[in-house]
């Protein structure tokens, strides 16, 4: 039962690269399907966030890699082989445990991505099994430990607080200052508490749905407006903060300019903290405006690295604890399909030994009847009761696929090649 996640991140891909990669809730689930056409896959699930995109796979070989490498070509329109990496088994599991805890975000740290790791989760449950879901369900545990007996999520530690860093290097304080938010998600709502913490005014939100934006700019003292009527607002703001979930960019040269021509020299800082971005990328070249995106965002948080950094070791090793754990309750999942055929496979055996043997017995009440019945349950639960304890542990403690075979053979529990039980030892 091999583990494998594929996918890229941050550091193995550029921005232009991960929008095109990053999969919407709509797409999830067909892409998720597509993969677990295959017939050796058991369980399939799919994180996407800004800065990764990865699928996590329950197999009984390896041969779907190459299929997440084909959808991941289609979309990329080039070969996604420079970009993709693989992890399996233990690897694949702390992959996972250390993307949930912040170690492996742009932002060491980052409180965010494990709501977008439960996420990704709760999107993936018609594809996922036991073993993916007992997967997510330990990354969160072991994120909220990490977070809690470690000081990793100390300072700085989201996208949103970095992009604000990044506009105090045009402005110096932001107190006072004006703001208008792209978008109304929990990403945007920690932008606006951050700008806010700086002194920072949102002067507006906008959103598609105006009901999202009105809630948010009522929270905010903020004047809520659609995407399509925000534009002659622009310059009276200093900082454009976006992250919306639109597939395509907001924000062009023609919804810029005729506000940097009202606003003379004063400068435009535009946050695109969005992915795929929300800004096209000519929108920087426009005289003082000042364009940021993801991948603009690590000097920010550099500031704030090197104390978090020393909690890495202490973090590191909650995870490798986490990852025997599971991968003990993963190996001993091995032996259960073994047990439960074995048992079963036993209880036949009694039930036909006892049928015969009570029509050769005369005379018995149904209430004798019934007492030989449950003198043979027990006596087979007795007989199997420590073999079976003993195969599990010994698939919990990593010797499960040699003894698992063994049960196999000594019980007869091999299979022929339709699939259906060879039952030649019960002649």
């Amino acid at each position: 039962m091999p583990l494998v996640v594929a996918g890229i991140n941050h550091r193995t891909a550029p921005i232009e690269i991960r929008e095109k990669l990053a999969f919407s809730s709509s797409e999830r689930i067909p892409a998720l399907q597509r993969l677990r056409e295959r017939p050796t896959l058991s369980e399939a699930a799919i994180l996407s966030t800004c800065n990764r995109t990865e699928v996590y796979l329950v197999e009984g070989d390896e041969s779907s890699i190459p299929s997440i490498r084909d959808q991941f070509t289609e979309r990329l329109g080039v070969d996604s082989s420079p970009y993709l990496y693989v992890r399996q088994d233990r690897d694949a599991a702390s992959h996972l445990f250390r993307v949930t805890a912040g170690l492996d975000s742009m932002i060491l740290g980052e409180a965010q991505i494990q709501g977008q790791v439960r996420d990704a989760w709760e999107g993936s449950r018609e594809t996922a099994g036991a073993a993916l879901n007992r997967l997510f369900q330990q990354a969160q545990l072991v994120g909220s430990r990490v977070r809690e007996e470690t000081g990793i999520g100390r300072g700085a530690a989201s996208v949103s607080s970095a992009a604000v860093q990044l506009s105090k290097k045009i402005f110096g304080s932001l107190n006072g200052r004006r703001a208008m938010v792209l978008g109304a998600g929990d990403v945007a709502a920690l932008a606006i508490d951050c700008l806010r913490s700086e002194g920072v005014r949102v002067a507006v939100v906008a959103n598609r749905t105006y009901e999202r934006a009105e809630a948010l700019a009522r929270e905010h003292g903020a004047v809520a407006m659609h995407y399509d009527e925000c534009w002659s607002s622009l310059d009276k703001v200093d900082v454009l903060v976006c992250s919306t979930a639109s597939p395509r960019t907001m924000v062009s040269v023609q919804h810029v300019m005729p506000a940097m021509q009202a606003r003379g020299d004063r400068p435009l800082c535009i946050l695109d903290i969005a992915l795929p971005r929300d800004v096209d990328a000519d929108v920087g070249d426009l005289e003082n405006v000042f364009l940021y995106d993801l991948d603009d965002l690590r000097s920010a948080a550099a500031a704030n690295l090197d104390r978090r950094n020393e909690d890495v070791p202490a973090a590191e090793l909650i995870i490798s604890a986490e990852v025997e754990k599971y991968w003990q309750w993963l190996a001993g999942l091995a032996a259960v399909p073994v047990v439960t055929e074995f048992r079963s496979r036993m209880d036949r055996v009694r039930a036909d030994e006892l049928a015969h043997a009570l029509r050769r017995i005369d005379g018995l009440s149904d209430e004798q009847a019934e007492a030989v019945e449950n003198f043979s349950r027990s006596l087979m639960n007795k007989f199997l009761h420590e073999p079976s304890v003993r195969l599990r542990a010994a698939a919990a403690n990593g010797r499960g696929l040699g003894v698992v075979d063994v049960a196999r053979y000594l019980f007869a529990l091999e299979r022929d090649d339709d699939g259906h039980a060879d039952n030649g030892a019960e002649s």
